[in-house]
């Protein structure tokens, strides 16, 4: 049953918490993007909560819980791998606390130096986030320390409200509001402020399909366990989501919809490429949404929340080789070509003449396909663009070598 005193406590809690989080953190840019409207059809304005201190907003819902916290505990312990592990840390530090988080054993190095920077004891423990989340339960209890829940909180959820009554400052007049679901502490804090204040506005939960525990439970009736499986946008896993923060979406957002890997993946490397602004997959799913063409809103001023941009480099990198392939800049090539001195050059040449930048080239003279006397080659380069590498591919045709455009 839907509580209308909680919806008001969050509410009214959460303009406590503004002026709070105004006093440790930035207020995030909000700007209209022409490109990504083209692309959509509608009116679309980003939120850059990837600029937000720590990298995320997570940060918000964490210094206004430890807040609250100031002088009734000796400190504060959260279990987490990514954003809010950070949040705490730095929250912690501000009002000069205590913090333990507890990370899973495969946490990335560079997010465990990123959460020891602020001041945090980190213990390794446990290869699933399950196991460590019941690690940091101990340790609160051991030393009588308060935990900071990830997203199920009342101040917490207040906290990650702060956002919307910071937009609405920004921009009085949008009709829809895309917003990234992990647990959803961010997507309840939201939707309680901007129901109340701006009830016309739709709100639109976005979860990857490989977690989509909002949307099975909405489904259900009831919050749902699922399974999820590995995602880009790995800081929107959970396997289910909070009762309280199941309890406000229920009843106050408009619509879930889950998006997939590839678009994910597209949204990254456009907002790299056309924003010049580096998101991780949990922020980019709003306007993954939007690429998708998932969702009719021809017209519409809508707002995507950007919510963090602590995305780890490997997976960058493998994201933009991807989006450089895929947009034609970058081409791989394999064919046969006569086994003697010589013929490898004539190759180069070809691609040289149009402007092709050699990247890599693997000789096998072991596949069981190739020609007697050949040997099979595979070249990847940069190129201006798909139909270059096609004439490139022609004119190595004429001179005698059959080469094929892998995709």
């Amino acid at each position: 049953m839907f509580s209308e005193a909680l919806w008001n406590s969050i509410v009214e809690d959460s303009r406590r918490a503004l002026e709070v989080v105004r006093g440790y953190t930035h207020i995030t840019p909000l700007s209209y993007s022409a490109s990504l409207s083209r692309m959509s059809g509608c009116r679309v304005y980003l939120k850059y909560e990837n600029l937000q201190k720590t990298g995320s907003f997570k940060v918000r819902g964490a210094l206004y819980k430890v807040y609250t916290l100031r002088g009734k505990v000796r400190g504060v312990v959260a279990a987490s791998a990514g954003n809010h592990a950070q949040g705490v840390a730095y929250a912690a530090s501000m009002f000069n606390m205590s913090s333990v988080i507890v990370m899973p054993e495969n946490a990335s190095i560079s997010k465990v130096e990123a959460t020891q920077s602020y001041g945090a004891e980190v213990i390794l423990y446990g290869r699933v986030y399950d196991e460590a989340y019941a690690r940091a339960l101990e340790i609160a209890r051991e030393r009588g320390y308060e935990f900071v829940h990830a997203f199920d909180d009342p101040h917490v959820i207040a906290g990650q409200a702060t956002i919307a009554w910071e937009l609405l400052e920004q921009m009085e007049d949008f009709d829809v509001i895309l917003v990234p679901v992990g647990g959803g502490g961010l997507i309840a804090g939201v939707a309680s402020v901007l129901k109340r204040v701006k009830p016309s506005v739709k709100i639109i939960g976005v979860e990857p399909e490989a977690a989509p525990k909002m949307k099975e439970s909405l489904k259900a009736g009831k919050p749902v366990v699922v399974e999820p499986k590995p995602t880009v946008a790995d800081g929107l896993v959970t396997r289910r989501p909070g009762d309280i923060t199941f309890q406000l979406a229920s009843n106050l957002v408009d619509d879930i919809v889950t998006v997939g890997e590839e678009d994910i993946s597209r949204a990254i490397y456009m907002l790299l490429e056309r924003k010049k602004t580096l998101v991780e997959g949990a922020g980019a799913v709003g306007v993954a949404t939007l690429l998708s063409g998932k969702l009719k809103l021809e017209d519409k001023k809508v707002v995507a929340l950007l919510s963090g941009g602590n995305i780890d480099l490997t997976v960058l990198n493998r994201i933009i080789l991807r989006g450089l392939a895929e947009s034609g800049k970058l081409a791989r090539i394999t064919g046969y070509i006569p086994d003697y001195p010589g013929q490898l050059r004539k190759t180069l040449d070809v691609i040289a003449r149009h402007r092709g930048n050699i990247l890599d080239i693997i000789h096998d003279r072991s596949d069981p396909q190739t020609p007697a006397w050949h040997a099979k080659v595979t070249i990847v380069f940069e190129t201006p663009n798909t139909s270059i590498t096609r004439k490139i591919v022609e004119e190595l045709e004429r001179e005698g070598f059959k080469f094929h455009l892998e995709r």
